[in-house]
């Protein structure tokens, strides 16, 4: 991952993949998962997402990374949270009732560090990432979660010569080849972005849509 990129939007507050409400998909699709209450969920590259609230208010346990200390300072101080801190060999650990943020790069996570993980929420995670950097994070953090963990990805696809990522267009032919050998994997929905968003169309796409896989670890 390039540190500096992401670091120096951060600090310039140019952060449009942030969503100022909970996702939709995720309302719409969690529930179907039926992790049980309490069980511990993954969501990588979490920057101050509002949908780790939600997915703590459903009786989850949130494990998210970001590699943002502001980031990770702004959700907490947003949300009236006074976080526990701690170190490790995996970064900083911020930590308030059901809800941990590790302040570090997600790369660097063992199987120790996601051994109780038995829920992942991807929404801004692997569209962040260029082609390069897609395949060692399926093929080696996505490797690391336990058998028979399950969840939720959430791409988007556009034409890629019509805008410069991130985020990046990822086509279900790339998901479906990605995540197969050690994922089950299905499409429960894609939506049209461009008729909801003119943004986009004023930025010269002339398609943008997002879909949502559910995902089951073998």
């Amino acid at each position: 991952m390039d540190h500096a990129f992401w670091l120096q939007r951060w600090r310039e507050g140019r952060i449009g993949f942030h969503q100022a409400r909970v996702s939709p998909l995720l309302q719409a699709h969690w529930p179907a998962l039926g992790l049980a209450s309490g069980a511990r969920v993954f969501v990588p590259l979490a920057g101050k997402s509002l949908d780790m609230l939600w997915l703590a208010d459903q009786g989850l346990r949130v494990l998210g990374v970001e590699l943002s200390e502001l980031a990770v300072k702004q959700f907490f101080c947003e949300h009236g949270l006074t976080p526990q801190v701690t170190h490790t060999r995996y970064g900083s650990h911020h930590v308030a009732g059901p809800i941990e943020l590790i302040c570090g790069d997600a790369f660097a996570l063992d199987a120790q560090a996601l051994a109780d993980c038995s829920g992942l929420y991807d929404r801004a995670a692997l569209v962040a990432l260029p082609p390069e950097l897609r395949a060692p994070y399926v093929d080696e953090l996505m490797a690391r979660l336990p058998s028979g963990c399950r969840g939720l990805l959430v791409t988007l696809q556009y034409p890629q010569d019509e805008m410069q990522g991130p985020p990046f267009s990822v086509p279900e032919a790339e998901v479906m080849q990605r995540y197969a050998p050690r994922w089950e994997l299905r499409r429960l929905e894609q939506r049209d972005l461009l008729a909801q968003d003119p943004d986009f169309a004023a930025r010269g796409l002339s398609a943008m849509a997002t879909s949502v896989y559910r995902l089951q670890r073998h």
